[in-house]
């Protein structure tokens, strides 16, 4: 039977299991996701059940982009292990301003400081009534633990797609002007900016339900992990469960 190779590229708390840098795994010629996963579990069998739990509920991306458990692997494929998200360039923002269908978009993934102020007075035009802010920024605590700084990493190529096409989907499916999305990667401090999304619109309704729809999915879909380092330790933050049919699952083991 013929073979192929496929680059696997875990993220978030599977790289630390797993490795940072890309590892080739041979597969049978044609193989699926579904496939893939099954060996990677098996390899795992016995020697890290972590490991193996953590492969339940993630995402895979084949060459950057969403894969179901049918996907069909070609040799040379590179493909992300994506746990669920918690959701550059060395100094601030490198802004791509990107439209469709009469909807603009300005989207940034940066490891510098996002200064709130000249993004928000740059969105301002005539036609608006209403320009919405959210401003994510790094609290002191999470869940009773002091919390001394954050780290947040992306699959990159992936992330900056995905932030493209969710700043886009908002400004159409809710008839704002422009949209803003930065996202921060690298070492935060308590009270830095992590997040920033500038929503400008001719009616406040329509600027706050882009506001919001843009957080929430970001925060769903956009592939960019948080570990959080605590006074008493540090965890990779747990992410929300993926969207309806983005979450591949391992198939169950037929042994009885």
């Amino acid at each position: 039977m013929s073979s192929m190779h496929v680059n696997i590229l875990p993220f978030g708390v599977l790289k630390d299991w797993l490795g940072a840098s890309a590892t080739p795994v041979e597969l049978p010629a044609g193989a699926t996701v579904a496939q893939l996963l099954e060996i990677l579990k098996a390899r795992q069998t016995g020697s890290n059940p972590v490991i193996e739990l953590s492969l339940r509920g993630i995402a895979i991306s084949v060459n950057a982009e969403y894969a179901t458990a049918a996907h069909v692997l070609c040799d040379g494929d590179e493909v992300g292990l994506l746990p669920p998200v918690s959701g550059g360039r060395e100094d601030g923002p490198d802004l791509s301003l990107i439209s469709a269908d009469g909807c603009t978009a300005v989207t940034s993934l940066c490891r510098g400081p996002i200064v709130s102020e000249p993004l928000i007075a740059a969105v301002k035009h005539g036609e608006d009534g209403a320009v919405v802010v959210f401003d994510g920024i790094v609290r002191n605590n999470t869940r009773g633990r002091t919390t001394l700084y954050l780290d947040y990493e992306a699959y990159e190529e992936m992330a900056e797609k995905q932030m493209r096409e969710l700043a886009l989907e908002a400004a159409k499916q809710f008839a704002v002007r422009q949209v803003i999305l930065v996202h921060r990667l690298g070492r935060l401090k308590v009270g830095e900016t992590s997040v920033l999304i500038v929503v400008a619109s001719a009616h406040r309704a329509q600027a706050f339900e882009a506001c919001r729809w843009l957080i929430d999915t970001l925060k769903k879909t956009v592939p960019i992990w948080k570990k959080e380092t605590f006074a008493d330790g540090a965890v990779w933050a747990a992410g929300e469960p993926f969207p309806a049919g983005l979450a591949v699952e391992p198939e169950a083991s037929h042994e009885s």
